[in-house]
């Protein structure tokens, strides 16, 4: 009885080694992709699959290289092969190389297909509505690529591709483009990425005012967004009012007492006023922006956190007021980045 009970866990023993063996392969080949030795990293993934073959950590990771190597027939082989071996296995990250792949080799209606696929088997996984999204934007429909980067967003508030998207095919919408900018910032203020959501701030801030002479301000305000003003129904995701508030609010940066202000100092005052009118007319108003940004930063002024937070989204600029706060203040810093991680998403 001894010899065939050793004999039946020899075998169970073995495999459970050779797939912690391969594994250990794999981390080697991952940490060889992220230096750009794709090649080498390959080979690594191969010595993993002789260990423990069909080992779907290896072949997960062998087709994102493949993918990298811009080997798609070979990236796309490995991914139909995870997906026929297992189909009950969580291979959600699969479904987002496979995508990639076809969009990458100029297979669209493939490629969105894929992403289907993996949506309806992984409802709850925003980096595949994202990933469609972005496959959207390549072909023009940015429409529909809007809606799946709100998708994305919603599942995971914090992703900063989703919180980019929103930010530039808005950019023709000022204050959700300003809001989605200013979210990015919240999450992200090191990157360049996040520099270039801090410019757009800025220039967007001072879209349509310019000074004429020492004491001549020119207001150019768009006239459908007058006729919105004021009216009881607003419509969806209109923020009218606050787009004009901004630029009145922009215009007094060229005032006499404000001529001192840092430029950091001087956003506040801007944000300070469209965040209390998001608060006057969240009620009357409806739409993705206005419910799922829009109480973000009307809570934000309701904890009296503007002032920590212009600081945050300043960060990127880099100047010495923006560093000497972060120096002096960062219990307020923290408070912010306190509330925002425990925020309560609608």
């Amino acid at each position: 009885m001894k010899t065939i009970l050793l004999l039946i866990l020899f075998p169970i023993l073995s495999f459970s080694q050779n797939k912690n063996e391969a594994e250990i392969k794999v981390n080697e080949g991952i940490l060889l992709h992220d230096k750009g030795k794709y090649n080498d990293a390959l080979d690594k993934y191969e010595e993993a699959l002789n260990l423990d073959k069909n080992n779907l950590f290896a072949i997960s990771e062998k087709a994102m290289t493949l993918e990298a190597l811009k080997k798609y027939d070979e990236a796309i082989d490995m991914c139909k092969l995870a997906i026929n071996i297992y189909p009950k296995e969580d291979i959600k990250t699969i479904y987002i190389t496979y995508g990639n792949t076809l969009d990458h080799s100029k297979r669209t209606k493939e490629a969105l297909k894929i992403y289907d696929e993996g949506i309806k088997k992984y409802p709850n996984y925003y980096q595949l509505y994202f990933n469609k999204a972005i496959t959207l934007v390549n072909d023009k429909q940015i429409e529909k690529s809007l809606e799946l980067f709100q998708k994305s967003a919603t599942l995971n508030p914090n992703h900063p591709g989703s919180l980019n998207g929103l930010a530039a095919l808005n950019r023709d919408k000022r204050i959700i483009s300003i809001l989605a900018s200013l979210r990015y910032l919240a999450v992200d203020n090191k990157t360049s990425r996040a520099k270039g959501h801090l410019d757009s701030v800025i220039d967007l801030m001072q879209q349509g005012v310019t000074q004429t002479d020492d004491k001549n301000i020119t207001l150019a305000i768009d006239p459908k967004a007058m006729e919105d003003v004021g009216k009881k129904k607003k419509g969806i995701n209109n923020f009218s009012t606050a787009d004009m508030v901004l630029s009145m609010t922009a215009a007094l940066d060229f005032d006499e007492k404000n001529k001192d202000k840092t430029q950091c100092e001087k956003a506040i005052d801007k944000f300070e006023s469209i965040f209390a009118v998001l608060k006057e007319g969240q009620e009357d108003n409806k739409g993705f922006y206005w419910e799922f940004l829009a109480p973000y930063f009307i809570e934000l002024k309701e904890k009296n956190l503007v002032e920590p937070f212009a600081y945050i989204a300043f960060l990127p600029s880099q100047a010495e007021d923006v560093k000497k706060y972060h120096q002096d203040n960062a219990n307020e810093i923290q408070r912010f980045y306190n509330w925002s991680k425990n925020y309560t998403w609608k």
